[in-house]
């Protein structure tokens, strides 16, 4: 151990993948306005055929880099280049570890937060708090019925026979450049694959709570159709990523403070 790490310790720990063992997750699934997504997506994503949001609350109590922890999530459907996929808009999280990573390596807009998950019954719930304000709120009935049954076909359409289903995300990785007022180098557009393998799968009904906050402006994606929820417990793993294209730095500036708290 120490400040300065061997090549055999760095080869150590190497890995093709970040693995989440038996991960406990709520997500919920709604729709929104499709002017809300084409305000919020920087270029060069394009909104998806439906302007759809989900949000989720996770307790990973088990991971192949030494890392225990609660985090939730904001995603919008995008599109790049054809590809449906979905854009990270918050990711709060417990461990500072899983806050570094996320950030430095796939650019995932994560910030330290307060998240709780509780469950009771066929009742599963979660929130996140940060600066005072608890700014979401999620619950479940696990009853087997979505809010509106005709959207399960749609959103579970690339999910496989045994209930697994890959997930692609949009991030930009950019970091501020210490003169101060741009950015190290122009902005790139990180693509990345999450595989999940759930071995419990669960449906519901789902509500939602946004309180409005200045650092975590979560109620800015509007709930005009509460579509459902799913619950699952199971492995996941994250793929690496690729940086699939690089974008003109003052063109995406207004787009560049999801990752910072600033009013």
């Amino acid at each position: 151990m120490g400040f300065v790490k061997s090549f055999e310790q760095i080869m150590a720990n190497v890995k093709a993948s970040a693995d989440f063992y038996d991960a406990r997750m709520l997500t919920v699934f709604w729709e929104t306005k499709p002017e809300i997504i084409s305000k919020l997506l920087p270029p060069p994503l394009e909104p998806a055929a439906l302007p759809l949001a989900m949000a989720f609350v996770a307790d990973y109590p088990a991971t192949n880099f030494d890392c225990v922890y609660k985090e939730s999530a904001l995603f919008i459907s995008a599109s790049y280049n054809g590809e449906e996929g979905s854009y990270c808009l918050a990711m709060p999280v417990t461990s500072d570890i899983a806050m570094a990573g996320g950030r430095e390596v796939f650019g995932f807009p994560k910030k330290m937060a307060e998240i709780e998950m509780n469950e009771d019954g066929e009742t599963i719930s979660g929130s996140t708090k940060r600066r005072g304000t608890k700014f979401m709120e999620i619950r479940a009935s696990l009853t087997g019925e979505f809010n509106d049954p005709a959207a399960r076909e749609t959103l579970m359409s690339n999910m496989e026979a045994d209930g697994s289903l890959k997930a692609v995300s949009y991030n930009f990785k950019h970091f501020p450049a210490p003169e101060g007022g741009t950015f190290d180098y122009n902005p790139r557009l990180v693509r990345q694959e999450t595989l999940f393998k759930p071995k419990e799968i669960q449906f519901g009904s789902a509500e939602i709570i946004f309180t409005p906050s200045d650092y975590d402006p979560w109620a800015e994606v509007e709930v005009v159709k509460m579509l459902g929820a799913m619950f699952t417990v199971g492995d996941n793993s994250m793929l690496g990523g690729k940086a699939v294209a690089e974008v003109n730095a003052i063109e995406f500036s207004p787009y560049a403070f999801l990752k910072w708290d600033m009013i």
